[in-house]
């Protein structure tokens, strides 16, 4: 089965509260931009271990790579 854009984005969006998601990708690489309240007080690796651990098997099994923008909702709106 090849892993889509929006099986990313509906495991993401299950599994963390996102006020922003999106996700592109060509079945191997995909690319998200992650918003999140959950972020907030977080470093980026803190952020993106939490985005891992909510993906958690797909990462190794489904996803070759993700590359990540992870925002906090007021990082979002300064943007």
């Amino acid at each position: 089965m090849t892993t889509t854009p929006e099986n990313i984005h509906g495991y993401i969006a299950a599994g963390l509260e996102c006020t922003h998601l999106e996700v592109e990708g060509d079945g191997q690489h995909f690319k998200a931009v992650i918003v999140s309240p959950a972020f907030v007080g977080k470093r980026a690796v803190q952020r993106h271990q939490i985005v891992y651990g909510v993906l958690g098997d797909r990462m190794r099994e489904e996803i070759h790579a993700l590359s990540m923008q992870t925002l906090t909702p007021e990082e979002f709106q300064q943007q």
